[in-house]
């Protein structure tokens, strides 16, 4: 038992990452991944089952809690970010150090892409089974299962409004929520208090263009998208 203790604490140290920002960029990655695995997995409930398996409302809690989730993995690392707008947010009030930007947003992204290939491998046989496997447009398009689409009434100008007020809701309740001069959320529920920020957007900003409102949790999807068969059209 003593050996095995030595060998696994060798193993422990010669695995382990030194770098501090690269640790906490792969804990980004993963909560990413979480957040977009758990989310886009009900989405694709919601498409591939014709609504017998899930609801718009359904795919809201997902994400609510898909964000919580994430957070509680890579919270003590990272801090949880899990998307590019709340780095940047936080690296432009001076509460983080810009060099984490870049390095955060590339390992938001590539966890968003696995997190999507994750929901394209499980649900693989449903996807061929679907009378539009790999349509982006119409009303059985599957390509929204993993990024989001504008709606037909949406122009670009209200697309941009939406966005924008969408994200700033986002950003403004979660800095809200870490401001330690503000009334202060019980220690260990900060996750769960975003994720229901996150619930609340989808429940009343879903309907212009499904509320991404975090450029990793999208781009890296419909990057996946575009190699996985739906053709560079989902740029479109």
């Amino acid at each position: 038992m003593g050996r095995q203790k030595i060998l696994l604490d060798k193993l422990a140290r010669f695995f382990q990452i030194r770098n501090l920002l690269l640790r906490q960029a792969l804990a980004e990655c993963l909560g990413t991944l979480i957040l977009v695995m758990f989310g886009c997995g009900a989405v694709a409930q919601l498409v591939l089952s014709g609504g017998t398996h899930a609801l718009f409302l359904t795919v809201n809690f997902a994400f609510g809690f898909a964000a919580t989730l994430g957070i509680l993995v890579c919270g003590q690392v990272s801090g949880g970010h899990l998307n590019p707008a709340v780095t940047f947010s936080l690296c432009l009030l001076g509460r983080d150090r810009w060099r984490k930007f870049p390095m955060f947003f590339l390992f938001q992204t590539i966890g968003a892409f696995f997190g999507a290939a994750v929901i394209f491998a499980l649900y693989y046989d449903a996807l061929w089974d679907h009378p539009a496997s790999f349509n982006v447009t119409g009303e059985s398009a599957t390509a929204g299962i993993f990024a989001t689409y504008p709606a037909k009434h949406l122009t670009v100008l209200n697309g941009l409004f939406d966005q924008v007020i969408g994200t700033a809701a986002l950003i403004v309740c979660i800095l809200a929520i870490v401001d330690p001069y503000n009334n202060p959320i019980p220690q260990g529920l900060e996750a769960f208090t975003v994720g229901f920020v996150v619930l609340v957007i989808g429940l009343s900003m879903g309907l212009n263009s499904g509320y991404a409102v975090n450029p990793a949790r999208d781009f890296g999807p419909r990057l996946f998208t575009a190699l996985a068969g739906w053709g560079s059209e989902v740029f479109t």
